[in-house]
Order: C-alpha cells, then structure tokens, then sequence
C-alpha cells in the first residue's frame, strides 16, 4: 500500500472516485497503490435537519459553511499528528502548479476540502491551517470537480501508475515549456505530413526539433511562461561551472 492518502471532506461524497476510479488512476487505486475516502461533512452537522451553513455576517447573498461544523469533521479525519496538508479547493487561492503537484506526490497525502455556497468561514482556514488552492480564474458550483483535478494530477505522477515513469517528463510545464507537437501513423494525413527530422532516426536533431518546437509554442500562447523560461535559462548560463 502506498503511503498516499487523499480523504476528501464534501457534501457530495458520491461524486468521488468519479474519474478517479478509472484508467490509471483507477487501476492504481484497485491495486491500493493510493487511498480515497469522501468524507460527508453533513454528518458532523447538530441539528436534525443537518445544517452545515448560515448566513453571512454583515449581510449579502447566498450562505456560508459554519466553522464549527468543518472543524469537527477536518478534526474527526486528520488527528492533530496527521502530516497530511490541508487544502481547500477555492478560487481565491494560489494557482495549482505542477511544481506543487509533484510536492503533493512525493507526500503522505492530502486532505482535501470541499468549500459550496458563497465559501466558508475564514475562521476555520485560520485556525486549521488550510492551504487554498486554486485550478483556474474561473468559478465553479463546488470544490468537488476541483478537487477531481488536483487528485487526478497527483495520482498520476504516483510511483508505478504511469508505467514508464519517464512518460511525463517532457509534458507541460515539467521543465517550464509547453509539450512539443507529436505525430503517428498515418504518416501522410489529409496532405499533411509527419515532420521529416521526426523519421530520419536521429535523436539528436529529433531532440533539438522538439526543444524549438516547444520554445515556439510556448514563447506564442504562453509570454508568461516563456519570459520565466529565458530568465532560468540565463542564470544557469551565469552559473559557475564546478
């Protein structure tokens, strides 16, 4: 069993493993190479009606989540010598990177929680530590398909669920670039052909090509991304070499 345990806190447990219990993810997940549990935050709710909300202090639309109620169910999932971060899934938060992903990966796991309505109490993300993330600019109805994402990204770079855990080093953002276009057979489609250096059988120039291409595309649709590139890229130039 490894040692990654994701246990999300939701109000819709059976939106999980959803996408997770398929392909690699899923597969990984049958041989207990990663664990899941959804936890249903309504059950550490007082009140018969199983009330997890409020109305907002100091007035305006839409509810939210009560503190108390989070803190025992974060409190009855992670005992207070639980490693595991604490993450709400919230637009507000720092983007998600793949940077982090990997530091996720390489973790005991993660505890992830579900925010719904207008969000929660910030009182609870003060007093338990959470660590807001975010997957976009954009909102969603819940943290829940947030959450679907940020699991996904991290059980994939999991030791063994890949295969060859060399498949994802030159993907997206693994070295500061975006991916290279790639080809298969046909090697003639609709008039379009596959690049000549990618059959010539040289690796080198097959291995140059890909670094251009993938400057190219990055440098068009991500400015961002590619002026980090140059600047990274120069200071290893400056670097005394050893």
């Amino acid at each position: 069993m490894s040692g990654f345990r994701a246990s999300v806190l939701t109000l819709y447990p059976e939106m999980f493993p959803g996408a997770l219990g398929l392909s690699l993810a899923g597969r990984a997940l049958e041989r207990g190479d990663w664990s899941l549990e959804a936890v249903q935050i309504r059950d550490f709710a007082t009140d018969r009606h199983r009330t997890v909300d409020d109305t907002p202090a100091g007035g305006g639309a839409g509810m939210v989540m009560r503190a108390d109620i989070l803190a025992k169910a974060i409190d009855a999932t992670a005992p207070a010598d639980d490693p595991r971060p604490k993450l709400l899934m919230s637009p507000r938060g720092k983007p998600l990177t793949q940077a982090r992903v990997r530091e996720l990966a390489a973790g005991p796991g993660a505890i992830v929680l579900c925010g719904r309505f207008e969000g929660v109490d910030q009182r609870i993300i003060e007093a338990r530590g959470l660590e807001e993330v975010s997957i976009g600019d954009f909102i969603l109805s819940g943290g829940e398909p947030a959450a679907l994402v940020l699991l996904d990204a991290v059980v994939r770079l999991l030791p063994g669920v890949m295969g060859n855990d060399s498949s994802g080093d030159e993907e997206s953002f693994e070295n500061g670039l975006l991916e290279h276009p790639h080809y298969t057979r046909p090697q003639d489609f609709e008039g379009r052909p596959i690049p000549d250096v990618l059959i010539s059988g040289n690796h080198a120039k097959i291995a140059a090509w890909r670094r251009a291409e993938a400057e190219k595309l990055t440098r068009e649709r991500r400015p961002d991304l590619y002026s980090a590139h140059e600047i990274a890229e120069s200071a290893k130039k400056a670097a005394p070499k050893r």
